[in-house]
């Protein structure tokens, strides 16, 4: 673990030595959810035990296996009994309680947003710390200056990874007028390529669903969108392959009212639409509650720093996908969330400043 490093004070007080330092909250409660079961819990716990905090985690009833293969590799490496406890089981009375007892500091949480606001309620009685990773509805702009091949690869790449089951998929893709009939188009193709099958399985792009639920909503929304006006280029409907897979899809022309460009689909289904200017694209893509990540592809320097500034959310990635990773705060702004994973941001949710002021004289 990184050290946490004492911070002095430049005193205001005559024969006073200051300093600032970091202490463990406490009782650190996790919840993690099915998608990336052994990331979700390492981010969080890691940086609540290298602050000195002990962890209550609750991983999905869906994934509890992995959070249990952690656990026993913590008491492999040394870790002491009690200091990195799982508990598995039925989510309600086991987070409920983690969130109602005194004794729990802090409350890390990833998940959708509706649960989120019921754990930010039952934590309020206690004012318990939160860090709340919530839902996302990333944007994906395209404007026309972009190298058109590398826009579609950066689009493959950002709705279609792990079928779409992430809360940084790309679930509204924006093309400047100029290119969009040629981007639909090339999008559409490689889509459609996509190898669809058994994760295992080598080359396998597109693996199944987690549930029936996820299945009935990829289809509401293809519905939903295509009632609206929206033209389908390829997919809409499930794979051949098993029950749980949904066929890669393209919806085209898809309106601002559609169900899928309002929700996080979590299936492997792209929405698209055209835009005309930088102002229209920068307020429909804020036009939401989400805040967690948006995508920008272009060669203009100065729109660059401009989207940078002007999308409200808490990452913004540029001509690339793959953004996350230890060293940077992971995390959202509006109702994507409270605080940030990763960093030292990360880190120093799980402690508590101290402020000593000592007689010198």
């Amino acid at each position: 673990a990184k050290r946490l490093n004492v911070e002095s004070v430049t005193s205001h007080l005559p024969g006073a030595e200051m300093m600032v330092r970091r202490e463990p909250l406490g009782v650190v409660g996790v919840a993690t959810p099915w998608n990336f079961p052994c990331a979700m819990l390492t981010r969080k716990a890691a940086a609540a035990l290298a602050a000195g905090c002990t962890v209550v985690a609750h991983p999905s009833s869906q994934t509890p296996l992995s959070a249990l293969a952690l656990a026993e590799l913590a008491e492999r490496a040394g870790i002491p009994a009690g200091v990195l406890n799982i508990v598995t089981g039925d989510p309600e009375p086991i987070v409920g309680r983690i969130c109602a007892d005194k004794r729990v500091r802090a409350v890390s949480f990833t998940g959708s947003t509706e649960i989120g606001r019921l754990i930010a309620e039952r934590c309020a009685p206690t004012i318990k710390r939160l860090q709340l990773e919530l839902g996302g509805h990333a944007p994906l702009i395209v404007f026309a200056d972009a190298d058109l091949d590398r826009a579609v690869s950066i689009a493959i790449d950002a709705k279609f990874a792990t079928s779409g089951q992430d809360c940084l998929a790309a679930n509204r893709i924006y093309v400047e007028q100029p290119v969009y009939a040629a981007f639909c188009d090339a999008f559409a193709k490689r889509v459609a390529a996509l190898k669809v099958g058994n994760g295992l399985d080598a080359g396998t792009e597109i693996g199944p669903l987690m549930h029936d639920r996820a299945m009935a909503k990829a289809a509401e929304h293809v519905r939903d969108a295509v009632g609206r006006g929206a033209r389908c280029l390829t997919g809409g409907e499930a794979h051949p392959a098993g029950p749980l897979f949904f066929a890669p899809t393209v919806l085209a022309d898809v309106p601002d009212g559609a169900a899928i460009m309002r929700e996080e689909t979590f299936a492997p289904v792209a929405a698209v639409t055209a835009f005309d200017s930088e102002d229209e694209v920068v307020a429909r893509a804020n036009d939401t509650e989400y805040g967690l990540v948006a995508y920008v592809v272009t060669r203009d320097a100065g729109r660059v720093l401009r989207l940078g500034r002007a999308l409200d959310y808490g990452m913004v990635a540029v001509n690339r996908v793959k953004i996350t990773g230890a060293p940077i705060p992971f995390g959202g702004m509006k109702q994507s969330g409270l605080g940030r994973e990763g960093s030292r941001h990360g880190i120093e949710a799980f402690t508590e400043l101290k402020y000593l002021c000592l007689d010198a004289a």
